[in-house]
C-alpha cells in the first residue's frame, strides 16, 4: 500500500518563503485549501500547493486582493475558465488608478499652492498658543 505524500504547513512555508501565518490566513479565507485536516489539527498540503502559492503571489502583484483572488478561484472550481472575470477585475482596477491619478495630481497642486504661499511667509506671527500656524491656516473645506 503506497502512502499519499502531502506537505505539512512548515514546509509549504518554507517552499514559498511565507509564513506559517500568512498560509493558515490564506487557508481561512478559502484561497489555499489542504487537502487534508490530521487529527492533531495540522493541515496538510499537496505536492502542488507551492504553485499555488505562486499563482496568489503572482495576482497579488497584479492588485488583485484576496477576495478577488478567492473569486477568480471559486469561478475556476466551478469548472469554468475565470479569465472573463480577470480581464473584468482588472479593468475596474485600471478605472480606480486614473482617478486615484487626479485625485493625487490635484491634492499636488494645492500643496504646491500651500508652498509658495508659506515661502512668502515662513514664519508668521501668532496670539494663539497654535502648534504651527502654517498649519492652522489650512483650510479644511474641500
Amino acid at each position: 500500500m503506497s502512502k499519499v505524500a502531502y506537505l505539512k504547513i512548515g514546509e509549504l512555508a518554507k517552499q514559498t518563503g511565507l509564513s506559517v501565518g500568512t498560509l493558515r490566513y490564506y487557508s481561512d479565507l478559502g484561497v489555499l485549501h489542504p487537502v487534508q485536516r490530521g487529527n492533531n489539527g495540522y493541515r496538510y498540503y499537496s505536492l502542488d500547493a507551492s504553485q499555488q502559492v505562486e499563482f496568489i503571489k503572482k495576482a497579488q502583484a497584479l492588485g488583485f486582493t484576496l477576495e478577488e483572488i478567492k473569486q477568480i478561484l471559486d469561478v475556476r472550481d466551478r469548472g469554468e475558465q475565470p479569465c472573463n472575470l480577470v480581464q473584468s477585475l482588472l479593468h475596474q482596477k485600471i478605472e480606480q488608478l486614473e482617478i486615484q491619478i487626479k485625485q493625487m495630481i490635484l491634492f499636488k497642486a494645492e500643496l504646491e499652492e500651500y508652498r509658495t504661499a508659506w515661502k512668502n511667509n515662513p514664519n508668521p506671527d501668532s496670539d494663539t498658543e497654535e502648534v504651527c500656524p502654517l498649519i492652522s491656516s489650512v483650510s479644511l473645506n474641500s
